[in-house]
């Protein structure tokens, strides 16, 4: 898979989208906006639905960082709770990107698996809820959030479910990568 060219295509994506709304509210620019606007959106589905194939944890995260580190860049300066939410999300990211270094290391990550509590809500099915849970059910909120706001075009919709569905797969490829690299370090495997 060609991260450079998938993240590529994310960050076009989202300056034709970004482009594609702006464009909407200036008279005579409507249709300009709407085209670019549709552009992007379809560019982004096809982007996220190849990282969804690809079932690994790390793209479908690294093609999400991406749109977000996008959208920040082009948000308005005066958006302030926008610009705070992109930044919550893009640091949730990071650290979540770290722990997927760390799963992979079976003697690493069981000293991770002592180090949370064993109580259920320190646990997603019986594993540490780490940063990459975290992150991902934090990102899952708000693109539900999204999802609920009112006049979202359908268009956009799609899109949201579509990133909403991608965080489902990377947080189930993840739990696999837990309880292998926690059943190799116990040598349960």
């Amino acid at each position: 898979m060609d991260l450079t060219g998938l993240a590529a295509s994310i960050a076009d994506a989202a300056t034709s989208i970004d482009f594609g709304r702006r464009g909407f509210a200036i008279r005579g620019r409507e249709q300009e906006g709407r085209i670019s606007y549709e552009k992007g959106i379809a560019q982004a589905m096809s982007a996220f639905a190849e990282a969804q194939t690809s079932g690994d944890p790390y793209v479908i995260l690294f093609i999400e960082y991406t749109l977000l580190m996008q959208e920040f860049r082009l948000c308005d300066e005066s958006d302030k709770e926008a610009r705070d939410s992109l930044a919550q999300a893009i640091q949730s990211f990071s650290d979540a990107f770290l722990v997927l270094k760390v799963v992979n290391d079976a003697v690493l990550y069981n000293a991770v698996d002592k180090a949370f509590p064993h109580h259920n809500a320190y646990r997603v099915n019986g594993f540490p809820k780490d940063s990459f849970h975290i992150a991902c059910r934090s990102h899952r909120t708000r693109i539900q959030n999204t999802l609920r706001s009112i006049g979202i075009d359908p268009i956009e919709k799609t899109l949201l479910k579509q990133r909403f569905s991608n965080l489902a797969t990377a947080t189930s490829k993840y739990l696999e990568r837990q309880k292998k690299s926690l059943a190799t370090g116990t040598g349960k495997e």
